[in-house]
């Protein structure tokens, strides 16, 4: 069965990004400190990273749409039109941004302004087939996680303390959440963990 999951970069002490709206430089610097060369659908992003990492980033390849919220969407401008993962992107958000959707007419993006997270799951988890939907981190992956929806959380925990930040999961409702007994990759300044939510569709 295909999964709803959830995957992101997170520092020790829980943030995938600071306080200022930014640290990605560190959070993703593992995807650049290896030689493994791993291309993207941007032909001007290459990750390089350790072996032991390489599996997990090509693990992606069973993504078949992804779900991000709208300050995700905006921080990237839309990625230009096209996410490195390269499948249909599936915004939530309060308001469609008519102008960029004017400038960017083929780009394979939804915005789904009304019936949350559960709508915005359904549109996606149709969108992707038999593969696989990632959910970005932040007050959409909270949502999805309150909504039931979420099998898995994949984090790439990187050994940096950033003190203050954005949340993996924002505020979700659902507190506490129990998670599975993770498996765990070590790679080259990064862990990989991997949890099964208990409380998911699967």
């Amino acid at each position: 069965m295909p999964r709803v999951l959830l995957e992101a970069s997170m520092s020790l002490d829980g943030f995938v990004e600071d306080d200022r709206g930014g640290g990605f430089d560190r959070l993703f610097a593992w995807y650049g400190n290896g030689d493994v060369e791993i291309r993207t659908a941007d032909p001007g992003l290459t990750f390089r990273v350790s072996a032991a990492s390489a599996d997990r980033v090509r693990e992606m390849d069973r993504v078949g749409a992804l779900v991000v919220g709208r300050k995700a969407f905006d921080y990237t401008g839309g990625w230009n039109g096209r996410h490195p993962v390269d499948v249909p992107v599936f915004v939530l958000t309060h308001r469609v941004p008519e102008d960029w959707v004017s400038a960017h007419p083929d780009a394979p993006f939804t915005f789904v302004t009304s019936g949350g997270a559960a709508e915005v799951v359904r549109r996606a988890v149709e969108a992707a087939g038999d593969r696989d939907v990632a959910v970005g981190p932040g007050e959409v992956a909270g949502a999805v996680l309150d909504a039931g929806l979420l099998d898995e959380v994949r984090i790439n925990l990187v050994p940096l303390w950033l003190g203050a930040g954005k949340p993996l999961f924002g505020r979700p409702a659902t507190v506490p959440a129990t998670f599975g007994t993770p498996t765990v990759v070590e790679g080259d300044g990064v862990t990989h963990l991997t949890y099964r939510v208990p409380s998911g569709r699967a």
